[in-house]
């Protein structure tokens, strides 16, 4: 393998517990009530566009104009002093023998936002891909093939890290090795049996082990 290619939320920063939280409250105010536990099962892994438009088609009439600036500034206050990097990913890609990347359904702005405040921006800065860069977001395959052309890989050589069932597909439609991260605050019992059966090579709950997972590869 030759290219590591990680999500953002709940694989470098374990964020998933406030986003889905923050949405939820963002959506309800917007008349379509729904809880921190139910976005987490219904949108984890989704880009925002793609789940924006699917709130949208439900309601049947459209968001306001200002609903993702006004979430991204909402997730910020949120993460401001409490979001926290996924226990030993700085030593994980440290370690790591091939180059690595990140591929995130979240917004350029946030995805770097995150990893700022959890001192892994120049760990990864410049090679962050955004879904917003592409036309279809995960669960569709073309982010990921994003990432694996601007950094020259075959896709066949790129192992993709992914802790959402929407991940494990959009890597597995892109031809790539997937592993299922399960080490988040937000996975709870059952989730690697989930990442595994939507075709994740296997699934891991520390960060730590990585550098050997992939060298067995």
């Amino acid at each position: 393998m030759d290219l590591v290619i990680f999500d953002c939320d709940g694989v470098l920063v374990d964020s998933e517990m406030i986003a889905s939280r923050i949405f939820a409250q963002h959506l309800t105010e917007h008349g379509y009530p729904l809880t921190a536990e139910e976005s987490r099962e219904r949108f984890t892994g989704w880009s925002l566009r793609s789940a924006k438009a699917f709130v949208e088609k439900a309601l049947g009439r459209p968001l306001p104009d200002d609903f993702l600036e006004t979430l991204a500034a909402k997730d910020r206050a949120a993460m401001t002093g409490t979001l926290q990097p996924i226990a030993g990913i700085h030593e994980a890609v440290a370690k790591l023998a091939v180059p690595s990347c990140v591929a995130s359904s979240g917004g350029p702005d946030k995805i770097r936002y995150s990893l700022r405040l959890c001192g892994l921006i120049e760990v990864f800065e410049p090679n962050i891909f955004s879904a917003w860069q592409v036309a279809n977001g995960k669960p569709a395959p073309d982010l990921f093939l994003f990432a694996a052309e601007r950094m020259r890989t075959p896709p066949a050589r790129c192992v993709v890290v992914e802790d959402s069932v929407a991940g494990v597909r959009a890597g597995k439609s892109a031809g790539m090795t997937v592993l299922g991260f399960c080490g988040g605050a937000h996975c709870g019992n059952g989730h690697d049996a989930r990442l595994r059966a939507e075709g994740a090579s296997l699934a891991f709950h520390d960060m730590r082990q990585l550098p050997d997972i992939v060298a067995a590869l």
